[in-house]
């Protein structure tokens, strides 16, 4: 009876959280793409200008040069893993919840929370570092496009081709797994602080640990203070991350992710870290939103 019961509760997990990651792509990932394209685009030489001023500009030239679906580019990857990923991410968090419980249906505290997404972090960064990888290349493409460094990049058709790409000449499937330091340390903290926040905020709401009778609004409010408080966190790993994930394999810019680090703050300083921020912030709170409540 008990195995029946957790096998019911795991079910609800990935259900749950696979429609909230269904809910949190499809409003989030044009803002996501314009991240990328701001982390991404080569820093201009002297006396020249950027390739976008900023996230308006790059949404504009992105449209302009590609169509609406241009915004949309590198959802292949996350669209066909949101099942694996959610179910991941969610499930461990589940499971770790009905650990650190000091008996069944009672509510834990922050601090828990915190710890139940750390521990998520970890699992689904394994998942989200090949998924990231694949999406970013495909969405940095016309951000790299006018570079000099570019000009043997490889153009990819598509997430397969990708894939196909990184495993026949980058190593295998090593090549796939460029960026997990990065990845690892952007999900741990921000899923303890995204899922920290949002207990807190839902036991505020409340008024106390039971936050079983909370409407739409306060989980809508509550998720996407979630999401802001995870790049709030992270955001500086994550320029890391996309920068390592798209670089020339044969020609590599970076050594690892503390040289990546030191080479962004040295050449541009702190604003070379937050690159992207804008449309990340964005993003994050009606996504992170959508997602939470789907998934409640």
């Amino acid at each position: 009876m008990g195995s029946t019961k957790k096998m019911a509760n795991i079910a609800k997990d990935l259900t749950a959280g696979t429609v909230g990651g269904a809910a949190q792509l499809i409003v989030g990932h044009p803002f996501d793409t314009i991240k990328v394209k701001l982390q991404s685009q080569p820093a201009p030489l002297p006396g020249q200008l950027p390739k976008y001023s900023g996230a308006i500009d790059a949404a504009k030239q992105t449209v302009a040069s590609e169509g609406l679906k241009g915004l949309y580019k590198g959802m292949g990857a996350p669209l066909a893993t949101v099942a694996a990923f959610n179910a991941v991410l969610f499930t461990v968090r589940g499971q770790m919840e009905a650990l650190l419980r000091s008996e069944p249906g009672a509510p834990l505290t922050v601090g828990q929370q915190a710890v139940c997404g750390a521990g998520a972090g970890v699992a689904v960064s394994f998942l989200a570092c090949p998924t990231e990888l694949i999406k970013c290349r495909l969405q940095a493409q016309s951000a790299l496009a006018d570079s000099a460094s570019s000009s043997g990049a490889v153009k990819y058709k598509g997430p397969m081709d990708v894939a196909r790409h990184v495993l026949k000449s980058e190593g295998g499937l090593r090549g796939l797994f460029k960026g997990l330091v990065p990845t690892l340390a952007r999900e741990v903290p921000g899923n303890a602080a995204a899922f920290g926040v949002y207990q807190a905020f839902k036991q505020y709401f409340a008024g106390g640990p039971d936050t079983s009778n909370l409407g739409s609004g306060s989980l809508l409010v509550a998720g996407g203070l979630a999401g802001a408080s995870f790049w709030l966190a992270v955001y500086p790993t994550d320029v890391v991350k996309s920068v390592i994930q798209i670089h020339d394999y044969r020609n590599p810019k970076y050594s690892g992710t503390i040289d990546a680090f030191k080479k962004i703050y040295g050449s541009e300083g702190i604003k070379g870290l937050y690159r992207g921020f804008g449309p990340a912030m964005v993003r994050s709170v009606p996504a992170n939103a959508a997602c939470f409540l789907a998934y409640e």
